[in-house]
């Protein structure tokens, strides 16, 4: 799911928050809070004074009076850490009574919740297990013991205990939000959405848990009431965030040009460089490359070391021919992140139109295959890489090293077919047309459609003697020439896969 702006992702996998307001009493101003799974969990002070005076009688009927002031003094001392954030001071009173009282439910719940504080969360679980047990209708016990459940990965545990507070109090809006958001945590955006939904239904002025369900809703295909949704949300609250997601509703459903608009908005409201690079993207989605160029060099400027930034800048350079240009700025994007493949693809198609930079992108190749040995890709990109900026002005170019790195790539992966044309075509610069035809032979039953490698493998029969083999291909490749927008839906599909990994990639942002 689309990661949100401006807090923590809400993106299936990754962390999430969840804000609980608890049926027994309001929050007092000033009062602490303890984090669990980013779950905001708070106790009023009233109700723990109340939980001391419980404790007391209950010391009481096992003790004199004198013991029975004690703990009733050390749970109100600790209760009072609690509050001004003496995490260890409260641990170290609590551990104490929890001995002299441990069917105490105040005491336990505490307990756990200080350990919460301070990151114990495995020393927590045991007291938050042993309030829900002493007191199995507590709506926040259950609630909090989902939460520590849910930061320990135990998400499926979570759910249920999340299900259970549902059930105690299914008109509540924390209850059903809470589970929404733990199915959305564990993966299960379906599920997620008729709890998100009537959570919405009971706060239909909520911000986070609209903007979680329109996440839901774009997730599980339901474009119209995302944008339904989003829409009445931007009445109420008007912010780049919802008209990015509102940008990606109607990419979604094939609207380019709200997309593009609600991008544009974003991007002015919040010049973020997820913004920038939302809109840029969509701009060179649809080719509409000049505004494309325009946005991506401006992002360039505010955000110099984003990787995907200066992709999308290269790749809208090159699509409108800009091709010296593109080279430069792949090569940047290959220097912020070397080790990452998402740029050489690009970069050694850019390489293809402008070889001028030759000896700067042969060491960008070679040092990518280095760290990235056993990729095929790796080393096919290296291969050409020198092949192509050497062979115009190298008489003593090492042809042996070249057919050595492609035979490696295909050893690597033997599937790869425009490598085995690229080995083909080796062997015919060699007049090897004999151990030419079979690579591209080779080629085609990966890829009928590669025009190129029937158009080569006409020349090599030519070549061989076989006239009528060589006209076939020939006439295939005229065919696929005539058909053919195939490179630019080609481009189109390359550049699509590049936004939409670019997006989802944690790694790919600054």
């Amino acid at each position: 799911m689309t990661p949100r702006k401006g807090r923590p992702n809400h993106r299936v996998g990754a962390p999430f928050v969840l804000t609980l307001a608890f049926s027994e009493s309001p929050t007092p101003a000033g009062h602490g809070a303890v984090v669990i799974c980013n779950i905001v969990m708070t106790r009023n002070l009233s109700i723990w004074s109340v939980f001391a005076a419980l404790l007391a009688c209950l010391a009481a009927a096992a003790a004199g009076p004198q013991q029975s002031q004690d703990l009733d003094r050390e749970f109100k001392a600790a209760v009072a850490q609690y509050d001004s954030g003496r995490y260890a001071e409260a641990a170290t009173q609590l551990e104490n009574l929890v001995r002299e009282a441990p069917e105490s439910f105040e005491v336990r719940e505490l307990l756990g919740l200080v350990y919460s504080a301070q990151s114990q969360d495995a020393r927590a679980t045991q007291h938050l297990q042993k309030a829900v047990l002493l007191k199995p209708n507590s709506t926040p016990a259950r609630t909090n013991l989902a939460a520590n459940l849910a930061r320990l990965g135990k998400f499926d545990l979570a759910a249920e205990q999340f299900k259970k507070a549902v059930e105690l109090e299914p008109r509540s809006f924390d209850t059903n939000h809470n589970l929404g958001e733990s199915y959305v945590r564990a993966g299960k955006v379906a599920e997620a959405a008729p709890f998100l939904e009537k959570a919405q239904q009971i706060d239909p002025a909520s911000y986070d848990n609209g903007y979680d369900l329109s996440l839901a809703y774009i997730q599980t295909g339901r474009l119209a009431d995302a944008r339904q949704l989003l829409q009445h949300l931007l009445k109420r609250k008007n912010t780049a965030e919802l008209h990015n997601l509102l940008g990606e509703v109607e990419e979604k459903d094939g609207k380019f040009v709200p997309a593009a608009n609600e991008y544009e908005i974003a991007a002015h409201m919040d010049p973020s460089e997820g913004n920038l690079f939302d809109w840029g993207s969509e701009l060179l989605l649809h080719r509409t490359l000049g505004p494309a160029v325009e946005v991506f060099q401006q992002a360039s400027d505010r955000y110099p070391a984003s990787q995907r930034i200066m992709i999308g800048l290269g790749m809208a350079l090159y699509a409108r021919g800009n091709y010296d240009d593109a080279v430069k700025s792949l090569l940047r994007a290959a220097d912020l992140n070397p080790s990452d493949p998402g740029c050489y693809l690009f970069l050694s198609k850019a390489y293809d139109s402008s070889p001028s930079q030759a000896a700067e992108v042969i060491e960008r190749f070679r040092r990518f295959a280095e760290l990235q040995p056993r990729n095929a890709r790796a080393l096919y990109y290296y291969a050409m890489s020198l092949w192509k900026g050497k062979r115009a002005q190298d008489p003593g170019l090492d042809l042996h090293q070249i057919e050595s790195l492609l035979k490696n790539s295909l050893a690597l992966d033997p599937k790869l077919a425009e490598v085995h044309l690229q080995l083909g075509n080796l062997y015919s610069d060699q007049n090897k047309y004999t151990e030419a035809v079979p690579e591209y032979g080779r080629a085609l039953e990966l890829n009928p459609d590669l025009a190129d490698a029937h158009y080569r493998l006409g020349q090599a029969y030519v070549r061989t003697g076989e006239k009528d083999r060589a006209q076939e291909q020939f006439q295939v490749y005229q065919r696929i020439r005539e058909q053919h927008l195939a490179d630019l839906d080609k481009q189109r599909a390359e550049i699509r896969q590049f936004v939409y990994s670019a997006k989802d990639s944690p790694s790919a942002k600054p």
